[in-house]
């Protein structure tokens, strides 16, 4: 085994610290990747803050891209070199979600404490989401990575492995957004944006931004929203409905609140569609009135990683990006060393950052 570098939680909601650990060569179907990029998603801080519990000690990160540095038997299409973004989907390939098309539901569980990862000391250290991308380098399964061109910015790259495809994916995936139709967007961070930007790029009639501040709501603009309202006003789906002329399509719940999910289906239209996007905390409820949304026709969808199909999807939506019609360079706020990893964390916090990206070398 190697040692690597790594940024591990050993106590919830406790900074995370910097230290050698071991990573294991990559055994059948897997490949070792050197990471030059990991993205903050704030999925990995409310793991880090027990939001949704799990094992410790912990490496989390899992929006990464680097290159290909050692395989392991049985990969086929990859080598040695190879620029890849790394995911958090792992697919068996074998399953019932899988055999239909949906790998983000894969049904094979994959065991962190018994990953590619150890203390130094060689005990258990729990390899988060399959990746475990807070550190120099990781071993994942050949199904977790999309080659990509060589000279894209490994910095741009690494946000296509969760927040844009999470984001877009809800829309065009989960929501299946005709054109013409009208979108609201609770949230304008991260995900939020790239739903809005999904929502442009299939032709979205209207685009309503709603969100708790003035500055995301102009960013939000920036990226395609034809309008915003403020989340704090006393009812804002009255707002959102006005900017619209009629109740919407498609409501995209991009933040983990459980208050915003009781409110989302205000802003429906007759036949609308609430995308769940955005995690509450483990035992966090909602609450709705079944009848209205029967007597309407609504409904409400869980959109797991924009219900996304990595080798599908992310080719396309770098096509995009080298054409000039979709934004990643400006998802990124700051760039930040390893060794920075908990002022990066405490920026995203904030609230005032799009994305964080650490930098490796």
């Amino acid at each position: 085994m190697q040692t690597i570098k790594a940024a591990v939680c050993h106590e919830f909601g406790k900074p995370l610290v910097i230290e050698e650990v071991r990573l294991r060569a990559p055994q059948m179907s897997e490949i070792e990747v050197t990471l030059e990029a990991v993205a903050i998603c704030h999925s990995d801080i409310s793991y880090a803050d027990g939001a949704w519990g799990g094992s410790l000690p912990a490496v989390y990160g899992h929006e990464a891209a680097g290159r290909i540095s050692a395989v392991g038997a049985g990969v086929a299409g990859l080598s040695e070199g190879d620029p890849v973004i790394v995911t958090l989907i792992r697919a068996c390939g074998a399953c019932p979600s899988c055999g239909a098309g949906r790998p983000t539901g894969c049904e094979t569980p994959f065991d962190g404490d018994h990953g590619a990862l150890r203390t130094d000391a060689g005990g258990k250290l729990h390899q988060a989401m399959a990746c475990g991308a807070f550190a120099e380098k990781v071993v994942v399964h050949q199904s977790q990575v999309v080659k990509i061109p060589g000279d894209m910015a490994m910095d741009a790259a690494s946000l296509l492995a969760c927040g844009v495809i999470t984001g877009i994916g809800a829309v065009v995936n989960a929501a299946q957004l005709r054109a013409g139709q009208d979108v609201v967007v609770i949230g304008a961070g991260g995900v939020g944006l790239n739903a809005i930007q999904g929502a442009r790029i299939a032709g979205a009639r209207r685009i309503v931004a709603v969100d708790m501040s003035a500055e995301k709501l102009a960013d939000a603009r920036a990226f395609g929203a034809t309008d915003g309202v403020l989340a704090s006003e006393s009812a804002p789906w009255e707002a959102a409905k006005q900017a619209m002329g009629r109740g919407a399509d498609a409501v995209l719940v991009t933040v983990g609140a459980a208050p915003v999910y009781d409110q989302a289906p205000n802003y429906l239209a007759s036949g609308g569609k609430v995308i769940m996007v955005g995690m509450p905390a483990s035992g966090a409820v909602s609450g709705y009135e079944a009848g209205n949304l029967a007597a309407a026709g609504q409904s409400m969808v869980g959109s797991k990683m924009g219900d996304v199909v990595i080798g599908r999807d992310i080719p396309w939506m770098i096509d995009l990006y080298r054409q000039g019609r979709l934004k990643l360079d400006e998802l990124i706020s700051n760039r930040w060393r390893l060794d920075q990893i908990n002022e990066a964390i405490a920026d995203t916090k904030s609230g005032n950052a799009r994305r964080n990206v650490i930098l490796f070398g």
